[in-house]
Parts: structure tokens; C-alpha cells; sequence
């Protein structure tokens, strides 16, 4: 390890690290949706002064880690022992799994601190990788700690990046977002003839929260009435990414020919019977996180039966402007956020 750094260094500054961490966010969000079972997650490293030596995020299981990936560029570079602070999303694992323990990798280079948004959620995990990088003489800080009046938010942000995995690690179950349209009529169902109400901006956010799921839950109602695709379309796809498609179809209903059609675009079909069974169903392919579109009787009910964790709701034209009203509210929420509190995410107000 570097011990110069230490005399060169004067103490990061507050927003020198929030900006690290936003920066380190925006990494990792690029993959949410292609890591499971693993969580998404971004690091930046960085030289005594805070300058950025490197960046890396953990893109897929089975590929490196963040942490990792932003090492092996400094090593490729001549400048490990340069790297001072390593800024991360999620605290770096002590345990050989499919890739090495990144805290040793840590250890590796010339660090003196490291900052860590989120602990590891994971139970499974026997030593945590802040403990080892103390224990190593690194001085180790989490972003609660930071004194500066938007910590709160960005940590509410990386609290939400890990929630997914957090609640499959923990409970075996996966994350439930349902998104939910309505008219300015106050119908869920689109026009005789149309497939939706909302605008381009709402269509592109909808595609996110595709491209970010894992696995989609609708009804046996919604594909009879409108044939959905279920597809990424209006933003690029994760690579080779395959998800699940549930269908709650008691009945039997559906016909072998949409769900055919379902393989056909790279899905993996599954029938339930009702929603907890749909839930197991995706927690035990590990999937993380589900996105529920589905028609007014399976939305209202998995709401009324608290069988939901992000609810993102569309309202077309609702505001004084005539663009459309989408603002998400979380249950439990994090404890960084404002309890009750719904946020715009088109930034409406």
C-alpha cells in the first residue's frame, strides 16, 4: 500500500465522494436487469487528489465484480499503488464464489480507504469484506456516515439499486413492482382498437422497467384481450437476456399458440394458478425482480393484498401541462426515504 498517500491526500471532500457515488450508481444502473442472481453494482477508484484513476460494474454472474473489473484496469495501467480511495455501491464480498473475493483484489493495490454505500443484505455470507479491509488497516466508511446534506438520497438510491437482491437473499422471493396505467377517464383498459393512452415519455419508462425485470406476471384476462409482446422495444435489451413470462391462467385459458409465439421470443413460459404460487415459482429460478401488467382484477388485487413493493402509477394527463403523472411509492419504504412520500419520476410536480 501506497503510506505516501495519506501525507498527500487532503481529506476528500464530501461532494468530491457524493459525486463518486452518483457516478458509481449510474455504472451499475446501465446493468440492473442482467446480473441475477447476482446484484448490480459500481465502483470507482480513485488517486489521492480524487481524480479518477478508473471505473468498473459488475455486468453479468460468472464476469468479474465491480471492484474487480476497476482493479485489473489499474494494474493493465501501471497504476494500482496510485489508487487511493475505492468508492462502491455495495460492500465488496470476503468469500470465493464464481470470481475471487474483491476485498483481497482491494488489498492488492495501493488503497487507504474505502467508502460503501450498502453492507452486503446477503445472510449467507460468513465475514463481511468491510471487516477484512479494517482489519487490513484500511479505514472503512459508509455513505450514512457522509456529512452532507443529499447523503440520504443517494443512498435511498443504492438502497433501491440492491432491494431486489436483498429481498430474494433474504426471503427467497423476488422484488414486486406492479405498474399500474390509468386514462383520464379513470379506466385501466385502453380505447376499442388502441393498445394504450399513455405518452411516448410513459411507453419508454415502461420499457425500462421491463429491460430492469427479470420475469413479468400478467393474467389470463390481459392476453386474451390484447396478444402482449412483453418485449424491450423502445430501448436497447440487455444481450442474451431471457426472462421469465407468468401466467396466471387457472383456467387454462391461454392458448399453447401465444405461449409458443412467447418462446419464440426468447421467454420462459410458466402457468400458475394464483400469485403466490407465480411468486415461488420465480424466486426459485432466482430471479429477482418481477414486473406485474396485468389487467384492473390482478393489479387491484395483489395492491389490496400488500402482495407488491415498488407501485409505479401512470396517470395520463394529470397534469396541468397535459404530459402525463407517473410517480412511484415503495412498502416497506427504505429508511431513507420520507415515509409516505411518492416521488414524480418524469419530474412532474
Amino acid at each position: 500500500m501506497n503510506k505516501d498517500a495519506d501525507i498527500l491526500n487532503p481529506e476528500l471532500s464530501p461532494q468530491l465522494i457524493l459525486r463518486a457515488f452518483s457516478r458509481a450508481l449510474e455504472l451499475a444502473r446501465a446493468h440492473e436487469g442482467a446480473t441475477a442472481p447476482n446484484p448490480p453494482v459500481g465502483c470507482l477508484l480513485l488517486d489521492p487528489y480524487g481524480r479518477e484513476l478508473a471505473s468498473g460494474a459488475h455486468r453479468r454472474a460468472g464476469l468479474p465484480h465491480a471492484e474487480a473489473e476497476a482493479i485489473a484496469q489499474t494494474h493493465a495501467a501501471g497504476l494500482a499503488d496510485k489508487v487511493h480511495t475505492v468508492v462502491v455501491t455495495l460492500e465488496p464480498c470476503n468469500h470465493h464464489g464464481r470470481t475471487p473475493p474483491c476485498a483481497e483484489a482491494i488489498l492488492a493495490t495501493g488503497a487507504r480507504q474505502v467508502w460503501i454505500a450498502c453492507r452486503d443484505p446477503n445472510p449467507q455470507v460468513k465475514g463481511g469484506g468491510a471487516e477484512r479491509l479494517r482489519a487490513a488497516g484500511l479505514r472503512v466508511n459508509f455513505l450514512s456516515e457522509l456529512d452532507h446534506p443529499s447523503a440520504h438520497f443517494v443512498l435511498a438510491e443504492a438502497e433501491r439499486l440492491i432491494a431486489p437482491f436483498a429481498k430474494r437473499v433474504r426471503m427467497g422471493l423476488p422484488f414486486i413492482t406492479i405498474k399500474q396505467a390509468i386514462s383520464s377517464l379513470g379506466s385501466m383498459v385502453p380505447a376499442v382498437g388502441q393498445k394504450t393512452f399513455t405518452s411516448i415519455a410513459s411507453l419508454e419508462l415502461a420499457h425500462r422497467l421491463r429491460r430492469r425485470a427479470d420475469a413479468i406476471l400478467t393474467g389470463s384476462g390481459t392476453v386474451l384481450a390484447d396478444d402482449p409482446l412483453f418485449t424491450v422495444r423502445l430501448i436497447p435489451d440487455h444481450p442474451d437476456k431471457h426472462r421469465m413470462l407468468v401466467l396466471l391462467d387457472r383456467r387454462r385459458r391461454i392458448p399453447e399458440l401465444y405461449m409458443d409465439a412467447a418462446r419464440q421470443r426468447g421467454f420462459s413460459v410458466h402457468l400458475a394458478d394464483d400469485v403466490h404460487e407465480a411468486l415461488q415459482t420465480i424466486g426459485a429460478a432466482k430471479g429477482m425482480e418481477v414486473l406485474v401488467e396485468a389487467g384492473p382484477t390482478v393489479t387491484t388485487h395483489m395492491l389490496s393484498a400488500g402482495l407488491w413493493d415498488e407501485h409505479l402509477l401512470i396517470e395520463q394527463a394529470a397534469n396541468a401541462d397535459g404530459t402525463d403523472r407517473v410517480t412511484v411509492r415503495c412498502q416497506p419504504a427504505p429508511q431513507s426515504y420520507s415515509q409516505g412520500k411518492e416521488r414524480d419520476v418524469l419530474g412532474h410536480h
